[in-house]
């Protein structure tokens, strides 16, 4: 990846759940850094549509793709079309993801199933694909800034993220030398779906910052990798400090 590693122009990207929210300003971020992107989508057709045109009026091409990743043949297919698509993809993003609400106490193996399948085997199946070309190339996977310590309302959403974490180091040995694999982790960022940001302001004193970040601050971090020659199997936590809350050294 020497030489050529600062600059994202020309090169393609494929960024799950595109559509909206987090997903979709890396998408937006990574046209104006000269990418193209393929925009994969569940159910948010429209809203994806929308992101494409975005994209478009940066000067790059743009694609729109629909797959549940819950579905591990449509995920392992995602890459084969965003390939035959747009010729290649140099950057996986793994941004596609629920925050369901469950306990420990009552979530079901389904429940259990449904996360592991879209936040862990998806992204799996995809850099598996993805390093089938034999290309130099980067991906980058969405972690959780509360993979450090303990979500007991989420706890589901919790163990997947873990399983992604590990999957990161994991992808990172494997893939090497080709293919770099990091991740970010988020903390408070944006609020869940369904609150404002009177909840952001509310959690503030969760983090050393005391303040939230915004998607800018992901976006960034999102780029530092995609550009880097020289990381892999790192996690970049956004968080104001978050995930040091009694772990200083862990």
């Amino acid at each position: 990846m020497a030489g050529d590693g600062r600059s994202l122009a020309g090169r393609t990207a494929l960024v799950t759940g595109a559509a909206k929210r987090l997903g979709q300003a890396i998408a937006l971020s990574l046209a104006h850094e000269g990418a193209h992107v393929v925009v994969h989508y569940m159910s948010s057709a429209d809203a994806a549509e929308q992101t494409a045109e975005r994209i478009r009026s940066a000067g790059v091409d743009s694609w729109v793709l629909e797959a549940d990743l819950a579905d591990s043949v449509a995920a392992e297919q995602l890459m084969t079309r965003a390939i035959d698509l747009a010729g290649s993809i140099d950057i996986l993003v793994n941004s596609a993801s629920i925050f369901p609400v469950g306990h420990l106490r009552n979530i079901t193996p389904a429940d259990i199933g449904l996360n592991i399948a879209l936040h862990a085997v998806a992204p799996l199946l995809l850099s598996r694909a993805m390093a089938g070309q034999e290309r130099q190339g980067h991906i980058i996977n969405l972690l959780d800034s509360r993979i450090t310590d303990y979500d007991r309302d989420h706890a589901a959403y919790h163990l997947s993220k873990r399983m992604l974490f590990t999957l990161t180091r994991m992808l990172a040995l494997e893939l090497a030398p080709r293919v770099a694999v990091n991740a970010v982790a988020p903390g408070l960022i944006l609020p869940p779906p369904g609150q404002d940001e009177d909840y952001l302001l509310r959690m503030v004193h969760t983090n050393p910052l005391k303040r939230h970040g915004d998607a800018e601050d992901i976006t960034d971090a999102v780029l530092f990798l995609a550009k880097s020659d020289f990381i892999t199997g790192q996690v970049i936590f956004v968080d104001g400090g978050r995930h040091m809350n009694g772990s200083v050294y862990g």
